[in-house]
């Protein structure tokens, strides 16, 4: 199975609703089934903002340090994770605007070296095989999750 993992949904709202949800990163962790809090520690505009993210997986709690690396309203919100100053992994979202309202992506890319791999095994119980899927699943809740809350609105 590949690293990187993409999953995608249609929302039927406008793009810069789903924009703004997305790039408010302290809501992530209404659809998130691992992200259980957010903390913004430096707002330098949308880009370059760094914040920290707190996850459970089971027994399992850890955290990451992030900085947003692109921030472009109504196309794409990214940002980078580290963890004990060691590269994780790109987390984002890509928006297009489709009839039926916007087709929104939201990718994840595995950056870890050994050290990150072996730090993700004692930090969130799985292996590092096991993070695709693990992501996929996950992506695919927070997804619904974002459509249903977006579209109920």
């Amino acid at each position: 199975m590949s690293a990187d993992v993409t999953e995608r949904i249609t929302i039927a709202a406008p793009a810069a609703e789903v924009y703004r949800a997305v790039s408010d990163v302290r809501r992530m962790a209404r659809w998130s089934p691992e992200c259980f809090a957010v903390w913004v520690w430096s707002r330098r505009g949308d880009a370059q903002a760094r914040f920290v993210g707190f996850n459970r997986r089971g027994p399992f709690l850890w955290f990451t340090s992030c900085r947003v690396t692109a921030a472009v309203p109504d196309e794409e919100f990214a940002f980078e994770v580290t963890a004990f100053g060691l590269p994780v992994s790109l987390w984002g979202y890509r928006l297009a605007e489709v009839p039926e309202g916007v087709e929104l992506s939201e990718y994840w890319e595995d950056r870890r070296g050994r050290g990150g791999r072996v730090l993700g095994r004692v930090f969130t119980g799985r292996v590092a095989n096991d993070r695709p899927r693990a992501n996929r699943e996950g992506m695919r809740t927070t997804l619904e999750r974002l459509k249903r809350e977006l579209e109920a609105a």
